[in-house]
């Protein structure tokens, strides 16, 4: 279980990363400083945003999802429950 869920969030971290890099922000070009509409999209001049935003959100939300549950695998599936478990503490006496 542990390795499908590894495999979804890899997934799913290129497409966040693919579907963020897509996104052109409100007025980046040259054009939209002076009101015009973008004619460069393929969407037409909000199609893509509206479209590019919500699967932005949901891959997010998917995102967190599967970081949360894979969190609570790993802490269910260790047996230690401190990163320092397996080391041996040194005790030193201060001297006077």
């Amino acid at each position: 279980m542990i390795y499908f869920l590894v495999t979804i969030h890899v997934i799913v971290c290129l497409f966040l990363i693919g579907v963020v890099l897509l996104q052109q922000g409100k007025s980046a070009d040259l054009a939209g400083a002076f009101g015009g509409q973008g004619s460069q999209t393929a969407f037409g001049p909000r199609g893509a945003a509206n479209l590019l935003t919500k699967l932005t959100t949901y891959s997010a939300v998917l995102f967190m999802l599967v970081s949360i549950s894979l969190t609570i695998l790993l802490a269910r599936s260790s047996g230690d429950r401190s990163v320092l478990a397996g080391t041996p503490t040194q005790q030193t006496t201060p001297k006077k």
